[in-house]
């Protein structure tokens, strides 16, 4: 009976030792692809440094202002006048947002509806008056695109900011 109680004992012994070496392998490996993920963070944080000292030299007004003078006939670039800009108003208005042809009473019945001859809405605009709109909208030119001008104001260099890239005025 002692022998088949010491056979059992020696194989749970095995059992834990093998469960033991098994779970150390595993927390290894696990160590091993830590330490590899943080070497991957470390470099990737390390090109980005270099990537936003790499722009930082890009964008120097210096060195912008030597290039726009060296390709200046190649790119022709001038300042944006003001009166260059499009407002919000000279936009051509979208399909969805045209104004709906109100239901009005028709001139000769008095009855609603849209097939009379002269038709008044509301605030007294005719069928005529809302095509003639629509008609202005619709043949109203797309706004031209508008080159960007140099970062010069009148030959001078601007300031900027390295660490965000901005340009002061």
């Amino acid at each position: 009976m002692l022998k088949t109680f010491d056979i059992i004992l020696i194989c749970i012994m095995t059992a834990a030792a093998a469960l033991t070496y098994t779970i150390k392998h595993r927390a290894e490996m696990k160590l091993e692809e830590v330490h590899r993920l943080e070497s991957e963070i470390k470099l990737e944080k390390d090109t980005i440094e270099l990537l936003k000292a790499d722009w930082a030299l890009v964008i120097q007004p210096n060195r912008l202002e030597r290039l726009v003078n060296n390709y200046n006939d190649d790119l022709k670039l001038a300042p944006t006048l003001s009166t260059a800009m499009v407002q919000p108003n000279e936009l051509p208005m979208l399909r969805s947002q045209l104004p709906e042809a109100p239901v009005v009473a028709d001139a000769k019945d008095g009855k609603g509806g849209k097939s009379g001859s002269l038709s008044l809405s509301k605030d007294g605009t005719t069928d005529a008056d809302i095509r003639k709109v629509i008609a202005d909208v619709a043949s109203k030119p797309a706004p031209k695109a508008v080159a960007k001008a140099s970062p010069l104001k009148h030959g001078k260099p601007a300031t900027d900011d390295i660490k965000t890239g901005s340009v002061k005025r």
